[in-house]
């Protein structure tokens, strides 16, 4: 399968289905300012993520291009992902209960990514995007807080 379809199968998760399939209480209190919450993340990153994201946040390679099973390898977390075009509420529910559960709804798209709700509690994997956030530039944090702002079912 190609790139694109890859490309078109995430639009149509974050359109169709994934936002308005279940709700993840509260709004995000991911601080990449502060500095004991993006240490703790750093060092749950380390411990839960990187392995398949990278250390450096840099994915896996060839993340956009399907692979035989229909999944796709761990994308960036950096500027030349997608991370930063979701809202905390969506990131939160996908990394809780994982690709397949958060995207059930979602006709033909496929993931390999685990759930850690049974391992991070949620002020943890809120540290991990702190973390996350605080290697963004100001634009990708911009647009990101945007995105979660204008989340409507956060807003609950």
């Amino acid at each position: 399968m190609t790139a694109r379809v890859g490309s078109l199968r995430m639009v149509a998760f974050v359109s169709a289905g994934f936002l308005g399939s279940g709700s993840v209480a509260g709004s995000s209190a991911a601080d990449p300012d502060d500095r004991d919450q993006v240490e703790r993340g750093a060092a749950l990153y380390a411990a839960n993520c990187a392995s398949c994201h990278g250390a450096r946040l840099e994915g896996q390679p060839d993340w956009r291009t399907e692979k035989p099973d229909g999944t796709y390898p761990a994308p960036p977390h950096d500027a030349d992902g997608h991370t930063w075009h979701h809202s905390d509420r969506l990131l939160l529910r996908y990394t809780r209960l994982g690709g397949a559960e958060a995207l059930k709804d979602v006709p033909g798209f496929r993931s390999g990514m685990p759930g850690f709700g049974d391992r991070l509690g949620d002020r943890e994997i809120r540290a991990i995007f702190a973390f996350l956030k605080a290697q963004w530039t100001e634009r990708e944090r911009d647009y990101q807080r945007a995105v979660t702002d204008n989340d409507k079912d956060s807003q609950n």
